[in-house]
């Protein structure tokens, strides 16, 4: 059985919601993020990345990994996409060129999106918005996201999901890493064919499910 390390309150949300989509049965290995904890190494200290059990999973002390059989894995955009050429379905691939989309977007959205995106959630989880430095970094970020957020807004006129005539990998993964930005919700006002899309893919029962998991998951 497939299973996958890391909390629902992570980047492990993406594969655990790649999973209900896939329907594919999966071991939840609950591991903690070590800064969420006064001392990782503690006797008792429950499982987290700083652990060694996890340590000899993924060395470089992330999550989410999964260990699917022999193969283990890392990098949660990854992870996506061989979920769904493995399992195949209207989330993979069905033709090279929608193979190429797919991966296309998925780096756009780690190399153009997330690091701004990344900026804005961590402001918020460090109760830093109302500061005078959480609110220079809200307004950095939410600048620097106008230009890729453009670009997706024109690629989305006339169109449902982004690589191809249906949900797929590309549209959870963009979803997820644009996530992160909803605290800005200008953003999303002054784009509505972006904001359609993202309630589109925030609308489907796997999504619900996985955010169901984030709710029920003690903070």
């Amino acid at each position: 059985m497939l299973k996958i390390y890391g909390v629902y309150r992570s980047r492990a949300s993406r594969v655990y919601w790649m999973a209900e989509e896939l329907g594919i049965p999966f071991e939840y290995i609950p591991v903690l993020q070590s800064h969420r904890l006064a001392d990782p190494a503690a006797a008792g200290a429950p499982l987290n990345t700083r652990s060694p059990e996890f340590l000899a999973i993924n060395p470089m002390a992330l999550i989410p990994s999964i260990k699917d059989g022999d193969l283990v894995m890392h990098e949660s955009l990854a992870i996506t996409e061989y979920l769904a050429k493995k399992h195949g379905g209207p989330l993979a691939p069905k033709t090279p060129e929608e193979d190429a989309l797919i991966n296309m977007w998925t780096i756009w959205a780690a190399s153009e999106v997330e690091v701004q995106t990344i900026q804005l959630v961590k402001t918020y989880d460090n109760a830093l918005e109302k500061t005078e430095g959480g609110k220079s970094v809200i307004a950095v970020a939410s600048r620097q996201l106008k230009r890729p957020l453009d670009v997706l807004e024109q690629h989305l006129a006339g169109r449902e999901w982004i690589a191809a005539d249906r949900f797929t990998a590309a549209d959870l993964n963009v979803a997820e890493v644009l996530r992160y930005a909803q605290s800005e919700q200008a953003l999303f006002d002054a784009r509505p064919n972006i904001d359609a899309w993202i309630k589109r893919c925030q609308s489907r029962p796997a999504y619900l499910k996985m955010q169901a998991g984030r709710t029920n998951e003690p903070v």
